[in-house]
């Protein structure tokens, strides 16, 4: 693969109102993620995405803060990783994206998926969702994604009403506002070899992220990269009219002052942890933090990284602004030029 990479942030948003954090409300976590995503696009970086939870003291509603990134920037991406679709009304989403699509001239990277373990058991109910008959809450997920997809094509499957209070143009209607090409930058973050298939069938691009199923006992990085492999050879079988995108998440910071050593010197996890998620055996990929010349030397080793084509930084929001901007800073100045991404 090109060692080119697209670079972006990955904010979970967390608030906490604690006298060290610098998010101590849900205005500042918001706020701050757009001034973080006009930051990033000043330094160069590619993409500004931010994490969606419900019932939780993160980002959770997220078309409103990607219409208002998309406003504040030109050019950088804005998007999610992930949407949990099993809390999603589809048609409604596909009018949210629309409209925050175009707010931010078409710029939209959308990962959706079936989201991972909530705050609150079923969280999904108390918006309105149930699974239907047969169908687990990961089945609902999936339907509701497919409902999504075919609305954000622009499918037109609506009755019009014979006396409408406006004229209607020919045939059936659609959700509006359209999109055009926002179909082709919707991600499925997959947890596993099977899902990342199935995203190549539907034709969207694979989100991967530092969690998955343990399908082999292998490194992290290398079932990571197998996945990677399984997606992009089920999608050769299919003619979708675009070559698909994928993208891979990592902790990684660059120790280059006092601050740094402070906060991450010695800190994170250095070795993948294997453990069980709803009675799933699941991996999870180290962290890396360390000097640049020593940091550039562990990427290297890192087959996903290698095999993607898009790299997020997951960044530490409650730190602020500022200090999140250096982190993205160093990355950017310090290793991705040394390991060709820049």
């Amino acid at each position: 693969m090109n060692a080119r990479k697209n670079i972006g942030f990955l904010s979970f948003g967390h608030w906490n109102p604690h006298p060290t954090s610098a998010t101590q409300t849900a205005a500042d976590a918001l706020l701050q993620s757009i001034d973080l995503a006009v930051a990033a696009e000043e330094l160069g970086a590619d993409g500004a995405y931010f994490r969606v939870h419900h019932f939780a003291r993160q980002l959770g509603s997220p078309f409103p803060l990607l219409a208002a990134a998309g406003a504040k920037t030109s050019r950088i991406e804005i998007g999610t990783g992930v949407i949990d679709m099993r809390y999603t009304n589809p048609l409604a989403f596909a009018e949210d994206a629309g409209a925050a699509d175009l707010i931010a001239g078409g710029r939209l990277q959308l990962g959706i998926s079936r989201g991972s373990p909530e705050q609150v058991i079923n969280g999904w109910r108390y918006f309105g969702y149930e699974p239907a008959e047969g169908e687990s809450d990961a089945d609902m997920a999936r339907r509701h994604a497919g409902v999504a997809l075919e609305a954000i094509s622009g499918k037109q499957f609506a009755q019009p009403n014979p006396r409408p209070m406006f004229p209607n143009p020919p045939g059936m209607l659609r959700v509006e506002p359209y999109s055009e090409g926002l179909r082709q930058r919707i991600w499925w973050g997959a947890g596993s070899d099977t899902t990342a298939r199935w995203a190549a069938q539907q034709g969207m691009n694979l989100m991967s992220s530092t969690l998955k199923d343990d399908e082999s006992g292998e490194p992290f990085h290398v079932q990571q990269r197998q996945q990677i492999e399984a997606f992009r050879a089920e999608w050769a079988k299919f003619d979708h009219g675009f070559e698909p995108r994928v993208s891979v998440s990592r902790s990684i910071f660059a120790i280059v002052d006092d601050q740094d050593r402070r906060y991450f010197l010695g800190s994170g996890d250095r070795n993948d942890q294997f453990g069980y998620i709803e009675s799933t055996r699941s991996v999870f990929g180290r962290a890396y933090a360390d000097e640049p010349e020593t940091l550039v030397e562990q990427l290297r080793g890192d087959e996903a990284i290698a095999a993607a084509d898009t790299v997020l930084l997951t960044v530490p929001n409650q730190l602020g602004v500022d200090y999140n901007t250096h982190v993205l800073d160093a990355i950017l100045t310090h290793v991705a030029p040394a390991l060709g991404w820049r």
